[in-house]
C-alpha cells in the first residue's frame, strides 16, 4: 500500500506491554515500551531481552526517552479527543475502542463512519459508488420492517416509503419514484413554502414596522397635544389670574371711594358740630346776661344761623361688588373662550399643506394664476380639451394634491365675493354634470349666495348664522377621523365640521368662485399661506 493511502492508528504507537503511551522510550532493537514497563519487565532479572523480539542484550540497554514517539501519541490523543462523538453525534459503527463522532452514513451498507473508517468509501472503486450522507441515527428506522432491506424508493399512492422489494411484493402497478426524486420535489415545494413563510414574515416586519412608527406618529401628536394643553391651560390661568386681578382692584377702588366719601361726610359733621358747639356757648351765655336788650338782639341772628345740610337722609353704603364679580367672572369666561379657539385653530394649523390648483380640471371659465394659487371667473370661455379631469358644468376646479390619509389644513380668501363653494371632494366626483353638493355625491362644502346666506352642503343642507361671514375659510380634514371641519380663520371660530365620515377615496380640495355676476363677484378665491405658530 503506498504511503498515500496508509493509514496510521495510535496502536502503532503504543506500549505492547499496557498499551499505553506514558513515557515512551525505545530499545536497542527499535521497540518501543513504557518506561515503567520495561523496567519492571527487567528487574530482578539478570537476563535482559525484548519483550517483544525476544533479542537478548548483554548489558542492561540505557533506555532514552523517544520524543518524536511521545509528540506523535501525544497528537493522537488530541485529534482523537477533537473527533470522540459528543452528546447528540452519531457514532461511527466500526470504532472498536473509544467512539469517534461519525462524518457520513452509507445508505448502502447502513453504518455510520469516522473520518479514519469512511477512507474506503473514498478510495475503493466499488465503495465508491456506495450513496453517502450527512450522520443520523437510528439506522433501523431506515430499512424496510418487512424485508429488512434499505427504503430506496418512494410509493406516491400510499405515500410511503418502500424498499426494492415492497413494489413486488405489496405495491403492484403503484406509481413508485426514487427516493431522491420525491425528495427533489419535496425540497421544490419546501423552497416555495419557505419562500411564502419569509414574505409572511417581511409582511409581518413591515407591519411591526408600521405598528412601530403608528406609535412614534401617536407620542409625536400626543407630545403636541400636551405641549398644547399646558399653552392653553397657561394661559387660561393667567388670563384668570389677570381678571382676578383687575377684579380685586375694582373692588378695593370702590371701597376706597366709598371711605373717601366717608371721610368727606365726616369732616363736614365734625365742622358743622364745631359750629354749633360754638352757637351753643354763645346761648348758655347770652341766657345768663343781664342786659335784656341785648338778650333779645342777639337771640334773633343767633337762631338764624342753623346747619347747612340734612344729615339724616346721608347714608354710607358698600359698594355693589356682586354684579362687579359676575361681570369679571363673564369677562374671563369670554377670554377663555378665545383662547380655546384660538388654541384650536393653532392645532390644526400645525397640519398645513402646500396646495395648488390643477389647470387639467378647471372648468374652461375660469383664470389660474401663474403661482396656481388663485383662482376667478373670466366672461370668456376658453377653448380647452375635455379631458377627464375637467369640469365642465360647473365652474369648478381642485387642487393639484390629493390625499388619502393623515391630516391636513389650508386657508382660503373669499374676501369680496358674494357666492362661493369651498370643501373637498373624493376622486369619483362626477365632473360633467351639475352635481347636487353632498357627501351623499362625494362632496364635503359649505358654500355663501346672495351676499351673507351661508350653508353647510350635508345632506340635508344645514343654514349657518355667520354675522359677520368670514373673510378667510381654513378648511381641515382628518381623514382616518372621519372628520372636515371649517374655520373662520380670522376669527377662530369653528364654522361647521362634517363628523362620522368614511372617506374611502383620495380627496382634493374644491373651490368653486361661481359666476361673476357682471362683475359683482369677481373678486378671486386665494390659496393663503398659513401661520403655523399663530395668528
Amino acid at each position: 500500500m503506498s504511503s498515500g493511502t496508509y493509514l496510521w492508528s495510535e496502536d502503532q504507537f503504543l506500549c505492547s506491554i499496557c498499551l499505553d503511551g506514558t513515557d515512551t522510550v525505545t530499545t536497542p532493537c527499535g521497540h518501543n515500551f513504557c518506561r515503567t514497563c520495561i523496567t519492571k519487565s527487567w528487574d530482578g532479572s539478570s537476563v535482559y531481552k525484548c519483550p517483544l523480539c525476544n533479542k537478548h542484550f548483554t548489558a542492561k540497554p540505557q533506555l532514552k526517552t523517544n520524543t518524536l514517539l511521545s509528540e506523535v501519541v501525544d497528537q493522537f490523543r488530541r485529534d482523537a479527543h477533537q473527533q470522540a462523538v459528543k452528546p447528540g453525534e452519531v457514532p461511527c459503527d466500526i470504532c472498536t475502542g473509544p467512539k469517534l463522532k461519525a462524518i457520513k452514513t452509507c445508505q448502502v451498507c447502513v453504518l455510520s463512519f469516522c473520518q479514519t473508517h469512511l477512507e474506503p468509501h473514498l478510495t475503493a472503486p466499488r465503495l465508491k459508488k456506495h450513496q453517502l450522507m450527512e450522520p443520523v441515527k437510528n439506522l433501523e428506522d431506515r430499512m424496510c420492517m418487512e424485508h429488512d432491506r434499505p427504503l430506496e424508493l418512494f410509493c406516491r399512492t400510499d405515500r410511503m416509503c418502500v424498499c426494492s422489494l415492497c413494489p413486488v411484493l405489496g405495491h403492484n402497478n403503484h406509481k413508485l419514484v426514487p427516493l431522491r426524486e420525491e425528495s427533489e420535489g419535496t425540497k421544490a415545494k419546501l423552497r416555495t413554502t419557505e419562500a411564502e413563510v419569509q414574505k409572511m414574515i417581511q409582511s409581518m416586519q413591515m407591519k411591526i414596522k408600521e405598528i412601530k412608527e403608528s406609535v412614534k406618529i401617536s407620542k409625536d401628536a400626543v407630545d403636541r397635544e400636551k405641549a398644547g394643553g399646558v399653552r392653553v391651560f397657561t394661559a387660561l390661568k393667567e388670563s384668570a389670574e389677570r381678571g382676578l386681578k383687575e377684579l380685586l382692584k375694582e373692588i378695593e377702588d370702590k371701597q376706597k371711594t366709598t371711605e373717601k366719601q366717608a371721610e368727606d361726610f365726616i369732616r363736614d359733621l365734625e365742622q358743622e358740630i364745631f359750629v354749633l358747639t360754638k352757637r351753643s356757648s354763645e346761648m348758655k351765655q347770652l341766657s345768663q346776661a343781664e342786659d335784656h336788650l341785648h338778650v333779645i338782639k342777639s337771640f334773633s341772628s343767633l337762631k338764624a344761623t342753623t346747619p347747612t345740610k340734612t344729615w339724616t337722609a346721608v347714608r354710607v353704603r358698600p359698594p355693589p361688588i356682586d354684579k362687579t364679580v359676575a361681570r369679571a367672572v363673564a369677562q374671563v369666561g369670554e377670554e377663555m373662550k378665545k383662547i380655546i379657539k384660538e388654541a384650536e385653530l393653532k392645532r390644526v394649523r400645525q397640519f398645513a399643506v402646500d396646495v395648488t390648483l390643477d389647470p387639467d380640471t378647471a372648468h374652461p371659465k375660469l383664470v389660474l394664476s401663474d403661482d396656481r394659487k388663485r383662482v376667478e371667473v373670466a366672461d370668456v370661455w376658453r377653448s380647452l380639451p375635455d379631458n377627464p379631469e375637467r369640469f365642465s358644468k360647473c365652474v369648478s376646479v381642485l387642487g393639484r394634491q390629493g390625499f388619502s390619509s393623515g391630516r391636513f389644513y389650508s386657508e382660503v380668501q373669499v374676501k369680496g365675493k358674494t357666492k362661493w363653494s369651498l370643501g373637498v371632494a373624493a376622486e369619483s366626483i362626477n365632473r360633467k354634470r351639475i352635481t347636487p353638493l353632498s357627501p351623499q355625491n362625494g362632496f364635503w362644502t359649505v358654500m355663501l349666495r346672495n351676499v351673507d346666506e351661508y350653508t353647510a352642503c350635508a345632506d340635508s343642507p344645514v343654514r349657518l348664522h355667520l354675522q359677520p361671514g368670514p373673510g378667510k375659510v381654513g378648511v381641515f380634514v382628518d381623514y382616518e377621523g372621519g372628520l372636515v371641519s371649517f374655520y373662520d380663520a380670522d376669527a377662530a371660530d369653528l364654522i361647521y365640521s362634517f363628523t362620522g365620515c368614511s372617506f374611502a377615496q383620495k380627496l382634493y380640495l374644491f373651490f368653486d368662485p361661481c359666476n361673476n355676476d357682471g362683475g359683482r363677484n369677481s373678486a378671486p378665491m386665494i390659496i393663503c399661506p398659513v401661520n403655523r405658530a399663530g395668528r
